[in-house]
């Protein structure tokens, strides 16, 4: 596999459109890590041009004195990330702390961002409630949504994969991209300029007709006036990618996009439960691991809890009360999800008979993670190095995206 600083050698089906997302360093994953995102990740590298980061500033935010395993957490989880099946070679794998970027740009967002848009984000005093053990009364932890506005606005990215609970953080990105926007996307002769492009493209009569529905869509919202000028704009061959971007904010009185809006991309959330049929967590001990030991594995799913009501072997049970039917509906084919649902209810089959097409598709599915992860168990310097490059290349288009935001903040480059 040759490892360069370069873009990724395979082209996605959409390369024009940025993907991001990131996790924080807890390290291995399990099931529900790669059934809630990493699935998707896999599907998306081969659509867009997709970012994905370990972020290991944001596990400070939280955890700011237990730095200890970060590193090996670290390891652990992006090894991981390769079993799932993401490649190197179509997306861009890299480390939040190599690129210092990121930093500035949260200090700049910072600058002109309100307190209270921080205060207002749900998880704020949500996390506070539900860690109450620990100091969370610093502006590490008030600022992280802003940290992560800058994780992602630093690469432009059109989408960013989130279940519907992070929701609210891409639309905080959205809001602090545009109010940098609206502070430092307008020139003094921003309006001229948008002005001199028109004429020059489309001439006095065509001009005239932009400014009508330009007049149209700021005095009164007009939605169907600003769809059918923009799209002509975004189509016609005379304009620039750069001029497009100009007369979409002159258009809408905005300015310049500097920063784009992110739209969120909601991920299905997962469907594989816990073991005992809460939510899949280490901490909570009902976890299977992505590379766990297949005797392993068959072992906790021969010990899940089942129907209450199936004391004995000859009490019927009922599927939808059954933790292990959740699994079924993940691992288990359409005939076999019939076969259970014809025979629980009434004791035609054993709860451990039960359980085995579970086991079978499990480990079915971890095997070929387990053969990918081989190399970087034998030689974790090869995750490193993977971490490396993609840190390199991730860089270039994070200091091309500071380049412009120093020079719109008016800051000396």
């Amino acid at each position: 596999m040759s490892l360069t600083a370069q873009a990724p050698s395979t082209a996605p089906a959409n390369p024009s459109q940025r993907v991001l997302s990131g996790m924080r360093p807890t390290g291995a994953l399990h099931l529900g890590h790669y059934h809630g995102a990493l699935k998707n990740w896999v599907r998306l590298q081969h659509q867009h041009t997709c970012f994905f980061f370990v972020a290991d500033w944001h596990a400070l935010t939280t955890h700011y004195a237990e730095r200890q395993a970060i590193a090996q957490h670290t390891t652990e989880m992006v090894i991981d990330w390769l079993a799932a099946g993401l490649d190197p070679e179509r997306c861009t794998l890299f480390l939040q702390s190599r690129l210092p970027e990121h930093a500035e740009l949260f200090t700049l967002l910072a600058m002109g961002t309100p307190l209270g848009w921080l205060e207002r984000v749900p998880t704020y005093k949500d996390q506070q409630e539900k860690l109450k053990d620990k100091d969370l009364t610093t502006y590490g932890f008030l600022g992280y949504p802003l940290l992560q506005a800058a994780d992602i606005l630093i690469y432009r990215a059109h989408y960013v994969p989130v279940g519907e609970d992070q929701a609210s953080h891409v639309e905080l990105t959205r809001e602090a991209a545009r109010r940098f926007n609206h502070l430092y996307g307008r020139t003094p002769d921003f309006d001229t300029q948008a002005q001199a492009m028109l004429l020059q493209v489309l001439g006095p009569d065509g001009a005239k007709r932009f400014e009508k529905n330009r007049k149209k869509f700021q005095q009164t919202g007009d939605e169907a006036a600003a769809t059918t000028t923009l799209d002509f704009v975004a189509t016609h061959s005379g304009f620039s990618p750069e001029q497009r971007e100009h007369l979409s904010g002159y258009f809408k009185g905005t300015g310049r996009s500097l920063l784009v809006e992110p739209q969120v991309l909601l991920t299905e959330a997962s469907k594989l439960p816990g073991l005992d049929g809460a939510k899949m967590s280490k901490s909570y001990g009902n976890a299977i691991a992505l590379r766990e030991d297949p005797t392993s594995v068959a072992t906790k799913v021969k010990r899940m809890p089942t129907d209450p009501a199936r004391v004995k072997r000859t009490d019927p049970g009922n599927p939808e009360r059954c933790p292990v039917w959740q699994f079924h509906k993940v691992y288990s084919s359409p005939t076999t999800q019939q076969w259970v649902q014809a025979e629980c209810p009434k004791a035609g089959i054993g709860c451990l008979e039960c359980k085995q097409p579970v086991i079978d598709g499990i480990l079915a599915e971890q095997q070929p993670m387990r053969e990918r992860a081989k190399p970087y168990e034998a030689n974790p310097a090869r995750v490193r190095d993977i971490l490396m490059h993609g840190s390199q290349r991730a860089q270039q288009v994070a200091q091309a995206t500071m380049q412009d935001v120093r020079q719109a903040a008016g800051l000396m480059r």
